[in-house]
């Protein structure tokens, strides 16, 4: 393998190529459980089918989300919700066995971790897999998730970005600590506020050198963070004229931390459903919503505002005209709940509602639906539209979520990818074997003298 150091570039420069990552979710709405197609979200041939699809239409990584604890609801563990899966890095050691290529990414928490230890157990999925692992790094900082585990929730919200990046770069150091690729390592020694390391690392680098990092926080702290650390952003900007706006601000973002302007890649959370015909997709899409969100979803859904029984009240019917017994709903009920003004909201939703004429269950649809994510359409209306974001690099790809397991992405690699193929921006073969090389990445390589230089292989 060739290396060359690559000047940092000033300006921004579109790949003119479009990737694709697949997300498998664990609690979410948007996953559709209950028709006869329907998977098991914990057996392994539900992740195994996936990632084979996935690999079959040359995807960059499968993505795996991470749920320290089970979302309640009302005061009860959530019902109508996805329990739980297994431990990321336990199932993609599994899948590393099943696939050739396809990346590895594991979401893994930075306050419920310790860095030496989460350190070593990513270097030996990158090890064991040829260099395909990856890190999607995320913070938590509330005693509710931190209940789970000795620590609590100690972590003051101001602190969990600095917390993370201590943590990320005592990760970075332990992976840079080999002077040659077999050794020896250098010792690692970090003292800090929130813990101690005296680590020598015990595992040489993998084909990729280290594991890629993934970042997912859309806060202008969670921003900066990833144009200091992240590899990749997993962006919730995919609509075209946002994805430009955000592109502009993470290269603004990576130039003012001393990165490329090229540094950071931005692959957007989103939903794809598809048909040969416009009229097809529209069809699928009303049958799709309706499973998302059925009757019981609808009701439970208002649950979580109104922090009271609401299953006398039918779900085609107006939203219910008595206030929720709550003020401001918790973290129990999950990320898409917690902080909301409950009494305020009922009030501006019914009036929402009553002015646009919908039941509980089409008011519920239309909050919970991925308006914003959803690319809709017959393949070839779709590849036309992604061709135009790979042309002026809106973004660098997509991170799929099916909504369908495990066969959700079938249409995507059937049809959707080898439209994108013919018009040239869509990868007709894996570029090597290690998810830097899939992705372009730049490959970080310390010298003798310790610095760290960028080079591309």
């Amino acid at each position: 393998m060739t290396q060359h150091t690559r000047a940092k570039s000033e300006v921004f420069v579109p790949s003119g190529q479009i990737q694709f990552g697949v997300f498998f979710q664990g609690v979410n709405s948007g996953t559709i459980w209950k028709a006869p197609e329907s998977g098991s979200q914990t057996d392994f041939e539900s992740f195994r089918r996936i990632a084979l699809t996935a690999e079959r239409g040359l995807f960059a990584a499968f993505f795996l989300g991470e749920g320290l604890r089970l979302r309640e609801h009302l005061g009860r563990p959530h019902a109508l919700d996805v329990v739980g899966r297994p431990d990321a890095q336990t199932m993609l050691a599994a899948l590393a066995s099943v696939t050739k290529n396809i990346g590895l990414v594991a979401t893994q928490n930075t306050t419920y971790n310790d860095p030496a230890d989460l350190a070593h157990r990513l270097a030996s999925l990158d090890l064991l897999s040829g260099g395909r692992a990856a890190w999607n790094i995320v913070t938590t900082d509330n005693a509710w998730t931190g209940a789970n585990f000795r620590r609590g929730g100690y972590l003051d919200h101001a602190d969990r970005y600095k917390h993370a990046e201590a943590f990320v770069e005592t990760a970075k150091r332990i992976w840079d600590a080999w002077e040659t690729p077999d050794g020896p390592a250098r010792r690692v020694l970090h003292e800090g506020r929130h813990y101690t390391v005296d680590v020598t690392p015990r595992l040489p680098r993998s084909a990729q050198y280290r594991p890629v990092l993934f970042q997912a926080g859309d806060s202008p702290e969670g921003r900066n963070f990833a144009a200091r650390q992240a590899d990749v952003i997993f962006s919730a900007h995919p609509k075209f004229d946002d994805a430009v706006a955000f592109r502009k601000d993470l290269v603004e973002r990576s130039l003012a931390a001393g990165r490329g302007a090229n540094a950071v890649q931005i692959m957007p959370a989103s939903e794809f459903i598809l048909a040969p015909t416009a009229a097809e997709a529209a069809e699928k899409k009303e049958w799709v919503r309706s499973l998302q969100i059925g009757p019981q979803q609808a009701i439970a859904y208002l649950e979580q505002f109104w922090g009271r029984e609401l299953s006398a009240y039918d779900p085609d019917g107006p939203l219910p005209e008595i206030d929720p017994v709550v003020e401001e709903t918790s973290e129990t009920r999950g990320s898409g709940f917690h902080g909301a003004k409950a009494r305020q909201l009922a009030d501006q939703w019914r009036a929402e509602a009553k002015d646009k004429g919908l039941s509980i269950r089409q008011f519920v649809t239309s909050k919970t639906a991925r308006i914003d994510s959803t690319f809709t359409g017959s393949y070839t209306a779709v590849a036309d539209q992604l061709a135009e974001y790979a042309r002026v690099g809106a973004v660098d790809g997509f991170n799929i979520s099916p909504w369908l397991v495990p066969s959700g992405l079938d249409d995507i690699v059937n049809h959707l990818v080898p439209e994108l193929q013919e018009r040239g921006v869509y990868p007709t073969e894996y570029r090597g074997t290690t998810l830097r090389e899939h992705l372009g990445l730049e490959t970080p390589v310390r010298s003798a003298d310790g610095a760290v230089a960028a080079v591309r292989a």
